[in-house]
């Protein structure tokens, strides 16, 4: 869910936003307001909305001023700024700025309703990317944390090269070393903490997360992408570990 905040010295304009924009379908759940620049830094402050609709022609602090202020404070906030032709220029240098959208007076709900949209979308491409980096950089704690004792390089490049083998397993990659298979699973215990499979069912779990967010490939193709012959096995994993299924965890980060 959302949190707006709605900027524009006039109370009309507020008014007429607020009656036809459907805020639940857009799942905005608060919206604040102010009538100009000075009180909506003090409330942006206050609740850090994340989503910004703002007049570029306010009083005590125009559009532009209220807008660095607010990428100043919390960057990923998503800001449109409404302008009339008169203004058309100051609203480009805003864009450079770092506002997200405008849109022209006189608005219609169309134009709202999609401009909302936008700066949704937006914020929602800003969240996959997060989601996605966090889970990149977990994967790279898990190697780096692992003790050095020359095996580690090899066992890690055999797994990325293996990773959407389904055949891969303890034995090849022992084979591969040229180490017994029971060296290699206590060698591989101490050197992750847990065991083979353990690691390859969590770490294909976590790039089949990756894929989930970063594609629109579907369930199969992602099981088949990262080493499951069994796109029900990978569903009843997922949800096992994550307790939710693969497509519930997509839609989840879009909401």
């Amino acid at each position: 869910m959302y949190r707006l905040l709605l900027v524009d010295d006039e109370a009309i304009i507020i008014r007429g936003i607020r009656s036809f924009v459907d805020f639940d379908a857009l799942s905005i759940s608060e919206v604040y307001e102010a009538s100009n620049g000075e009180a909506a830094l003090a409330l942006f402050k206050e609740h850090e909305p994340d989503l910004i609709l703002a007049d570029i022609n306010m009083p005590k602090m125009n559009g532009l001023d209220f807008s660095i202020a607010v990428k100043e404070i919390k960057p990923d906030t998503k800001i449109a700024l409404i302008t009339g032709y008169d203004y058309f220029d100051y609203a480009l240098t805003a864009l450079k700025a770092g506002v997200n959208d405008y849109v022209l007076k006189p608005v219609s709900k169309t134009d709202i309703q999609q401009t909302l949209q936008k700066l949704i979308a937006k914020r929602q491409q800003d969240d996959k990317h997060l989601a996605v980096t966090k889970i990149v950089e977990d994967l790279t704690k898990k190697v780096d944390t692992v003790d050095d004792t020359g095996y580690q390089e090899k066992i890690q490049k055999e797994i990325d090269d293996h990773m959407n083998d389904v055949d891969f397993s303890l034995t090849y990659l022992a084979k591969q070393l040229s180490l017994s298979t029971s060296y290699l699973s206590n060698l591989f215990k101490r050197l992750y903490g847990q065991t083979f499979q353990e690691y390859m069912l969590t770490t294909r779990l976590e790039r089949a997360k990756i894929l989930l967010l970063s594609t629109n490939m579907k369930v199969y193709e992602i099981a088949s992408a990262v080493g499951f012959d069994d796109p029900n096995y990978l569903s009843s994993s997922f949800k096992k570990k994550y307790k939710m299924s693969p497509n519930q965890f997509r839609d989840k980060v879009k909401e």
